[in-house]
């Protein structure tokens, strides 16, 4: 069985909506949701929006690679209306990104696994620290809790 934290990112539609429905597809289609954290709410980052993001994060248990995973979400963004005008940041009505799998390091064209930036992220950190304060980053060999006091960003993130 390997374990994946995911991050669920929404500013477009039902925000909340968008949170719900794709993590019953997750539970389909990728593995079992062990552990969600609440919801949180902060602005845009990395780029301009009127509206603000909600996030969750996830650990879920599954059988699939990590490469299996990655094909599932951009399944799932697309099946929920996910338009990806540019390569750029932008709104959108859903984005599911992989933070880590397991423990391991992927350096792939299309996957870079831990995402490169969730050390940066309070929007990433806060919730995560909740469901998993003590996992060690691998690359990093800190605690999601040590990255969190040591993030550079100030952004608001509050519980939705």
């Amino acid at each position: 069985m390997n374990r994946v934290f995911l991050l669920l990112g929404s500013n477009l539609s039902d925000r909340v909506l968008m949170l719900a429905q794709a993590k019953d597809f997750i539970r389909i289609s990728i593995g079992e949701i062990t552990s969600e954290s609440l919801i949180y709410e902060s602005p845009s980052w990395g780029f301009e929006s009127e509206n603000s993001f909600l996030n969750q994060t996830l650990i879920v248990d599954t059988q699939l690679k990590s490469d299996e995973i990655l094909a599932k979400i951009k399944l799932i963004e697309k099946e929920m209306g996910r338009i990806k005008i540019s390569e750029n940041y932008e709104s959108r009505t859903i984005d599911i990104d992989i933070l880590f799998y397991n423990d391991e390091i992927i350096e792939l064209p299309e996957l870079i696994i831990p995402h490169p930036q969730l050390h940066k992220r309070r929007f990433t950190l806060v919730p995560l620290v909740e469901i998993a304060p003590g996992f060690i980053h691998p690359v990093f060999k800190k605690s999601i809790n040590d990255l969190l006091h040591e993030c550079d960003d100030n952004s608001e993130v509050s519980v939705y």
